[in-house]
């Protein structure tokens, strides 16, 4: 393809030609990092039970596994989107592909919970470059709205699917092979798109770059992180100076950040989009759409295999119908946006995602796996729609030659909130548990601290107990499980129902001065102001 394709400038604009065949190949290729970044973020769901008995991590250090791949991937985004603006998205997406395959390797033979939690953080790294040089690609290749948007539901398809079959994947190597094998799936993968990506994908850059701005870079990342920590924190344990030092950091660095983009001639990110309603609406929606991926996903594996007693692979079959789900909805979502406005999907996607959480808010410990599995799938039917809308407007707003700055607003509202899912979620679910399990009657002391710091954890000190006062010990954990996932779901249901009145009123806005008729319009409404 490096000889079969042109890249014209017309005015500022990168354009791309390919034929019909080379756009929908290119696709393909740019489909593989998405399903390796989004299962990574939930495979690792189910390996949580195995990991717990193998490693002995402590509370904090089970959701620092879980939550630091995201956390980096969120901080580096907007830096590596920018990057790959300047030495080109392909080249970027390969190196990338390089790193995430040693990452992967390193953190499936991690000896340990912070050697894991290290490794972890590396295929955060790389994972950040994936991303962006995907959706920018997209941005490029894709200049008809009509294919944009087809493309923008494919990719975000993709996404979903790769996040639900991660239990489903993880849960059949789990039953074969050891908990590290769950990071080993995308290494085939990465081999696969590097050989793929220089024969079908373009390379494409920002024709006339600015030199790449080292401060705004570091200030992005000062920004994220310690605010992300700082959320992290203040849910698992409360006001603390950590939690507030944190946070000044990082509102620190996000005014630093935000007055150095409007001094830029060429800023890292266009910060005056966010002035705009309908674009904060989508970037929010994309946002809460993975929060509420994440933060199901992190208390539905677990209750499926130790609560209802699941196999791995018997769990993540239970969970094939979201899959489903995800492919149908996000497929439809354009079309019902073409008929009925970007933020009247965006309203109902989560609407139905709230709905979802109430559902999962009634599960209790002897609730059949079926009320489970019809909730993960309202919860994935309604977040993947709007999601989809979400990606495609926040795109539309961006020039091409800006794609990977722009891709990288949409990619950390992606990681953001999945980041936030699990971390503000799983820290209301750990607190609620933790509290409901202070004390067993008949259980030795030691046996409870063990059992308080995770579910995992619990039932293997009952299996070490046994008798009367495992039995005990194990039945009393599942329940404050159980406390925990409904406290979550609730918090999650809630958020969203808000979000999505939030949507109507934006699309009733939006109606009342100039209709917009298709996703692209959401982007296109915003550009133009």
């Amino acid at each position: 393809m490096d000889t079969g394709h042109q890249m014209n400038q017309l005015g500022d604009e990168v354009v791309i030609d390919l034929t019909k065949r080379q756009r929908w190949s290119a696709l393909v290729v740019l489909v593989l990092p998405v399903l390796i970044v989004s299962m990574d973020s939930t495979i690792l769901g189910f390996a949580v039970p195995s990991l717990s008995s193998e490693l002995n991590p402590t509370s904090s250090q089970l959701l620092w596994i879980i939550d630091i791949y995201a956390f980096v991937l969120a901080g580096l985004l907007v830096t590596m989107g920018a990057l790959g603006d300047r030495i080109g998205r392909r080249k970027l997406l390969m190196i990338g592909c390089a790193a995430f395959s040693a990452a992967s390797i390193l953190a499936a033979f991690a000896p340990s919970a912070e050697a894991l939690i290290a490794a972890r953080a590396l295929l955060g790294i790389a994972g950040a470059t994936l991303m962006p040089s995907t959706l920018s690609i997209i941005r490029n290749v894709f200049t008809d709205a009509r294919e944009h948007q087809t493309a923008i539901a494919v990719w975000a398809t993709a996404f979903a699917v790769g996040a639900a079959f991660g239990p489903i994947i993880g849960g059949f190597l789990l039953e074969h092979f050891w908990w590290g094998s769950v990071f080993l799936v995308g290494v085939p993968v990465t081999a696969a798109l590097l050989v793929l990506a220089p024969r079908l994908l373009p390379e494409s850059r920002d024709s006339n770059p600015e030199p790449f701005d080292l401060p705004s870079a570091a200030l992005s990342m000062t920004t994220m992180l310690p605010i992300v920590y700082a959320v992290k924190v203040l849910a698992e344990h409360g006001l603390s100076v950590i939690a507030f030092a944190a946070a000044a950091l990082g509102v620190i660095s996000g005014v630093a950040f935000v007055r150095r983009q409007h001094r830029l001639p060429t800023p890292m990110i266009d910060v005056s989009l966010f002035a705009m309603p309908r674009f904060r609406m989508a970037v929010t929606g994309n946002l809460l759409a993975c929060f509420g991926f994440a933060g199901s996903l992190f208390f539905v594996t677990q209750y499926l295999q130790l609560v209802v007693g699941f196999s791995p692979m018997r769990a993540g079959l239970q969970l094939l119908p979201a899959v489903v789900s995800s492919v149908l909805f996000n497929l439809l979502a354009p079309i019902g946006a073409r008929r009925f406005g970007p933020f009247a999907v965006i309203a109902a996607g989560l609407g139905v995602g709230a709905a979802g959480f109430v559902l999962l808010a009634q599960v209790t410990v002897d609730s059949s796996a079926a009320m489970t599995t019809l909730a993960i799938v309202t919860i994935n039917a309604g977040l993947g729609s709007a999601m989809t809308v979400a990606v495609d407007g926040i795109l539309s707003a961006i020039p091409p030659e800006r794609a990977g700055a722009g891709a990288s607003v949409s990619e950390t509202a992606n990681e953001l909130g999945i980041a936030l899912g699990t971390a503000v979620l799983g820290s209301v679910g750990a607190a609620v548990y933790r509290s409901n399990l202070a004390a067993v009657e008949g259980v030795p002391a030691e046996s409870v601290v063990q059992a308080r710091e995770t579910l995992g954890g619990a039932h293997d000190a009952a299996a070490k107990l046994g008798g009367a006062a495992g039995d005990a010990l194990r039945v009393t954990a599942n329940n404050a499980f159980v406390d925990g996932t409904v406290a979550a779901a609730t918090t999650a249901a809630v958020l969203l129902a808000i979000a999505s009145a939030w949507a109507v009123a934006v699309g009733r806005a939006r109606g009342q001065t100039n209709k917009v008729t298709t996703v692209s319009d959401v982007g296109s409404s915003v550009g133009a102001r």
